[in-house]
């Protein structure tokens, strides 16, 4: 099992995606992994931080496509590029997975492009696992897509229910789209369709949520355009961070506060552990015909690890294949 990886994705690339994959070597016994990148700069942040990197093959790639780049430089100014390169070699059956912390944009046109969609889907999706109180969910889709239609919604759901089942172990996901309020004819006319099309998809639709109810668990896959995901995935990062900054000021205010920190540390770290994205790693880019997975911009070696990992289960669980049947079965009901 192959995971190749951007090794200039990210706002601290190339050194925690190398910490990373270091790290991964112990975590995930079985997962090879390959970098993807100038050669030079590899080994010069290597030597310059004393990591080993000798068990790590390095595929060159002479550029970078920086946060500021427009997605398009993945298929023209820069498709000498290290997610270009990645997602190039990757859809050439040069590896198994293929990860990167960089571009948005540029990683979704690419994976598009490149790697090219699953046969009968609409648009690929990003689709972050995040933490609830009952466990992760899925949210799909997390800002690939921000104006879509209402059977591409359906989709969505189809795609997260097979992938919570397939690579988490979640039976008979529970399928919710994002809505303004829980009853039926809540929502405008994309969600009114979306609503109907979700009903009669064969997936466990339970109908619609509200975005305050989401951390609680009410569902394993979240179901949303780009925009309206895009907005609850950010909201729900930066209130997390909040709340923890909050906490650790209040046990940090005094004396009597800072004895109480010490009384249930373990607690406190086990709680923040269980909120703390990085451990599930990024999202799935799914609708691709090969596993592609974006990590977060500002991922740590710890979330880089983590998505390596993800990775390699995506590509051995063999949810692709049931996507592209699935998919298949809905047209062929529809067309009778």
């Amino acid at each position: 099992m192959l995971v190749l990886v951007d090794a200039f994705g990210g706002d601290k690339a190339p050194l925690e995606v190398l910490k990373g994959c270091i790290l991964s070597l112990s975590e995930n016994p079985g997962i090879d992994v390959a970098l993807v990148g100038n050669e030079e700069k590899i080994n010069k942040c290597a030597k310059e931080n004393g990591l080993d990197i000798s068990s790590f093959k390095i595929f060159p790639a002479q550029s970078e496509i920086t946060m500021n780049d427009e997605p398009g430089a993945v298929l023209k100014e820069k498709k000498d590029s290290s997610i270009s390169e990645g997602l190039r070699l990757l859809s050439e059956d040069n590896a198994d997975a293929f990860v990167s912390a960089g571009n948005s944009g540029a990683v979704i046109l690419g994976s598009t492009m490149i790697v090219k969609r699953i046969k009968g889907i609409s648009r690929p999706a990003f689709a972050p696992i995040m933490p609830t109180a009952a466990g992760p969910f899925m949210l799909i889709d997390g800002g690939a897509n921000v104006e879509v239609r209402p059977e591409m919604l359906r989709q969505f759901g189809i795609m997260g229910s097979v992938y919570m089942e397939s690579i988490l172990g979640v039976k008979n996901p529970r399928v919710v789209l994002a809505n303004v309020g829980t009853e039926d004819h809540k929502g405008g006319p994309l969600q009114h369709k979306a609503f109907e099309l979700l009903k009669t998809s064969g997936i466990n639709f339970l109908g619609n949520t509200e975005a305050r109810d989401i951390p609680a668990g009410v569902a394993d896959v979240v179901v949303a355009d780009g925009f309206t995901g895009n907005i609850i995935a950010k909201m729900y990062e930066g209130a997390a961070k909040e709340l923890f900054g909050k906490i650790k000021g209040v046990f940090y205010k005094n004396l009597r506060t800072k004895i109480a920190a010490l009384l249930i540390k373990k607690e406190l770290m086990e709680l923040k552990q269980y909120f703390d994205y990085n451990r599930y790693g990024g999202a799935v880019v799914l609708g691709v015909r090969k596993p592609v997975l974006k990590t977060h911009g500002s991922a740590n070696a710890v979330a880089v690890s983590a998505v390596i990992r993800a990775a390699a289960e995506f590509a051995q669980s063999g949810a692709i294949d049931i996507i592209e049947k699935k998919i298949s079965e809905l047209k062929g009901e529809e067309d009778k």
